[in-house]
């Protein structure tokens, strides 16, 4: 199966997870988009009654034309699931997210959620995270981060559109990416990076997912379930 087979797959197995009545948190990127079709497909033809809460505007908009009535995580008392996806994932479920710019609002959503589900294809699973790290950012004074990230030697560098203008999030903040051979400590590097004065958030996340769902090249969905002390 193709890369974006495996996600399609995954997507519409987790979609299955989500029950009458839920509040559920909606992820973004490539792979929640099938997760989306999934759910439009079931609020369509089962007559799922569901509420959502996006972690993007384009979420919020892709959900809400299937169909899928949207709330402001304010609006909601509790979310009970969130599915998610993720850029990479660890062997001990810490993972990277953030490359669709993001982060802020999925975390603030996976938090405030009584469970987690991440939904990924196979080469997401790394044994230890080592893809660039995205970090939100306040604008005002984000040129003295930058050059604090090069002294502790985290290789910044701007998230660009495609114009060369700083990426704006959907809080229109800036986004500076770390690259990073290999992330050995995740939770001490994100205890790091919160404490610096001007990061809003950064894209490690630790503690947060409950099941992961992963989409195989063999055309079978692999489930697996995060022990938790």
């Amino acid at each position: 199966m193709t890369q974006e087979q495996q996600k399609m797959l995954a997507g519409h197995h987790a979609a299955q997870f989500v029950q009458d009545g839920m509040v559920v948190g909606i992820g973004s990127g490539s792979t929640i988009a099938h997760v989306i079709q999934a759910l439009g497909e079931r609020v369509a033809q089962e007559n799922l009654k569901i509420v959502g809460v996006a972690t993007s505007e384009k979420t919020r908009r892709n959900a809400a034309q299937l169909g899928i009535p949207m709330y402001n995580v304010d609006d909601v008392d509790k979310i009970d699931l969130t599915i998610d996806g993720a850029d990479q994932i660890a062997d001990d479920f810490s993972a990277i997210k953030g490359g669709g710019a993001a982060l802020l609002w999925e975390k603030i959503v996976a938090f405030n959620s009584l469970e987690n589900i991440w939904v990924v294809d196979a080469s997401k699973r790394v044994d230890k995270l080592n893809q660039y790290l995205p970090v939100e950012v306040i604008p005002y004074g984000a040129n003295q981060l930058f050059k604090r990230f090069a002294a502790e030697g985290f290789q910044p560098t701007w998230r660009l559109d495609q114009n060369g203008n700083p990426v704006r999030t959907d809080s229109a903040n800036f986004l500076i990416d770390l690259h990073l051979p290999e992330i050995e400590q995740p939770r001490a590097l994100g205890d790091e990076l919160i404490k610096m004065v001007g990061v809003v958030e950064h894209g490690l996340f630790t503690d947060v997912v409950d099941r992961v769902v992963i989409g195989q090249p063999d055309n079978t969905v692999q489930i697996l379930e995060v022990p938790h002390p």
